[in-house]
């Protein structure tokens, strides 16, 4: 029997460039986006560094997402790990 799909049901601020994400299956973590922006530096990405951009973002068939045009985006199983690779 296959398990249920994890998806993101909710997210809020918790700092600097960091979310307390809540997915299906009840967990929550915090994870923090500062490491994955810092080591991929793209102006696409390096505006997010700025807290008034960095809450800017949606809940969006279940992924956390920046902009528009999907600007930032991270797999699910990441978040769920709490490390943005």
């Amino acid at each position: 029997m296959k398990s249920p799909k994890l998806y993101v049901i909710g997210a809020e601020y918790a700092g600097d460039v960091s979310l307390n994400i809540f997915f299906s299956d009840g967990v929550s973590k915090v994870v923090d986006f500062k490491p994955f922006i810092m080591n991929n530096p793209h102006p696409q990405h390096n505006r997010y560094m700025n807290p008034a951009y960095f809450k800017s973002f949606t809940i969006d068939h279940g992924n956390v997402v920046w902009g528009d045009n999907w600007d930032m985006v991270f797999p699910v199983e990441q978040l769920y790990k709490g490390v943005i690779e």
